[in-house]
C-alpha cells in the first residue's frame, strides 16, 4: 500500500543511520589522529622520505636517526617565534 512504512523499512533506515554514524565517527577519529600527529611531529620523517624519493631518486635519504639530530639542529640555529 503506498505511503505506509512496515518494519523492514524502518530497521533498514536505522541501521543505514547507524553505519552512516559509525563511518563519520570513524573518519572523525582517522582525522584527529593524523592532526595530532602532525603537531607532535610524528609524520615529519616518513614525510621527509616521501618527499626525497618523490624529488630526489637518486639520492639516499638520510636515516630517521641523522634526520632528527639535523631536525633539531636546524631548529636551535633558527628559533623562529619559539617561546624558548
Amino acid at each position: 500500500m503506498p505511503g505506509t512504512t512496515d518494519a523492514r523499512t524502518v530497521g533498514a533506515t536505522a541501521r543505514d543511520a547507524a553505519r552512516a554514524l559509525a563511518r563519520a565517527a570513524s573518519a572523525g577519529w582517522t582525522n584527529l589522529r593524523w592532526y595530532v600527529r602532525q603537531v607532535m611531529g610524528e609524520g615529519a620523517y616518513a614525510t621527509y622520505v616521501a618527499h626525497e624519493r618523490a624529488a630526489h631518486p637518486d639520492r639516499e635519504p638520510m636515516g630517521e636517526r641523522e634526520f632528527w639530530r639535523e631536525h633539531y639542529a636546524a631548529q636551535d640555529r633558527n628559533p623562529g617565534s619559539r617561546c624558548c
